[in-house]
């Protein structure tokens, strides 16, 4: 297994990372609709929006995985940070920097793997939306295109997060407080 390297300005990411005060925070619906949107549209068992620690990826959306983070070390996403694009594994067996991982080789057995890396101001990368199969798989060029449009997505919504607590934290103003909190979903609305 191939541990990435730290981010070429790990120092800045990190703090820009903090800055969000998403690590941690309770799950937001606006976060879990992106990720079973990815989910869908790429037709996978597994999809997660990943923020990329110094020690941990937690995940801030996820379906089809039992944790809330794992350690960096054996992170698929700390590679992907380091992209410019979609990182593509069609088969992690195949790959020599995943090919014994533990994410590989035990639960929850990561056999195909896409990560967009998401950028804040300044091209600092925090995370990712990423998808994954429990089996070899190939991504048609629009499903990437699609994959890439939504991180695109999700990039916006996690800035205008962060700019709306800020105005709220200067304006000291409820009513912009509101508008980061996290919405709701259609099954709150039948209860």
């Amino acid at each position: 297994m191939k541990i990435s390297p730290l981010h070429p300005v790990e120092k800045e990411r990190l703090e820009t990372l903090h800055a969000l005060g998403l690590l941690d925070s309770q799950k937001d619906e606006r976060f879990e609709r992106f990720v079973r949107l990815a989910k869908a549209l790429c037709d996978v068992p597994i999809a997660a929006v990943s923020l990329v620690d110094a020690n941990r990826q937690w995940f801030l959306g996820c379906a089809g995985l039992g944790v809330s983070e794992t350690s960096r070390e054996i992170s698929f996403c700390s590679h992907t940070i380091l992209e410019k694009s979609i990182l593509y594994i069609p088969d992690a067996k195949a790959d020599l920097r995943f090919a014994d991982n533990p994410l590989v080789t035990g639960d929850p057995y990561i056999r195909f793997y896409a990560g967009c890396p998401l950028y804040m101001p300044g091209y600092l990368p925090i995370g990712t939306l990423c998808i994954i199969d429990t089996r070899p798989r190939t991504l048609e060029h629009d499903q990437m295109m699609r994959l890439r449009d939504l991180a695109n997505c999700l990039q916006r919504e996690i800035i205008m997060h962060k700019l709306i607590q800020d105005i709220s934290l200067l304006t000291n103003s409820p009513a912009l407080a509101a508008l980061s909190e996290p919405t709701y979903s259609l099954d709150d609305a039948k209860r």
